[in-house]
């Protein structure tokens, strides 16, 4: 199941980046065609949804590798106790807050699919296509952190506080840049 869940978020952030590679080749098409006087139709319509799927395909990865924000300058002055009771509790609020919100985008996109809705640009496709990018990314965050709270419980160090551990480890303070 490890390698399972490790290898769904690898696939998740590499996902993202296929996306925002995707945006500078939508990017640099549109403006070398426009020299020649063409026009890349719906341009806009493709990379604002690839734009969205970046953004939510990577909150899972993101998550697990420690870059997201998170309460960490208040909980590493505590003790391990109380450290760990208010990791847990974070990490407990996180879980009821990240089901919410894939609850509430699931909803979203079932009536958009259920109501027939196209998308209003020039590339006229149901909109519950490129708004499954968003519920998949969602439900690989939730798993994430559901993932780390299991871990945590258990008494395992979380993946985000490995990954941070493993940085400081190799003298890289790129995150607090």
């Amino acid at each position: 199941m490890r390698r399972f869940l490790d290898r769904l978020y690898a696939a998740s952030g590499a996902f993202a980046a296929v996306c925002l590679a995707s945006i500078a080749v939508v990017m640099l098409a549109q403006a070398g065609m426009r020299e020649f006087g063409l026009l890349l139709r719906g341009a806009d319509d493709i990379v604002a949804w690839l734009c969205a799927a970046a953004a939510f395909l990577a909150l899972g990865h993101t998550f697990r590798r420690g870059e997201l924000v998170r309460v960490g300058l208040l909980l590493e002055h505590l003790p391990p106790r109380p450290r760990r009771a208010l990791e847990l509790a974070a990490l407990a609020l996180t879980v009821v807050f990240a089901g919410y919100m894939a609850y509430a985008i699931l909803n979203f996109v079932y009536d958009s699919w259920r109501f027939n809705e196209v998308a209003q640009g020039l590339i006229r496709i149901p909109i519950w296509i490129p708004q499954l990018s968003a519920v998949i990314g969602v439900l690989i965050l939730f798993v994430a952190v559901l993932d780390d709270f299991v871990c945590l419980l258990r008494g395992a160090t979380p993946a985000y506080q490995a990954a941070e551990d493993e940085r400081r480890t190799s003298k890289d303070f790129s995150e607090s840049l």
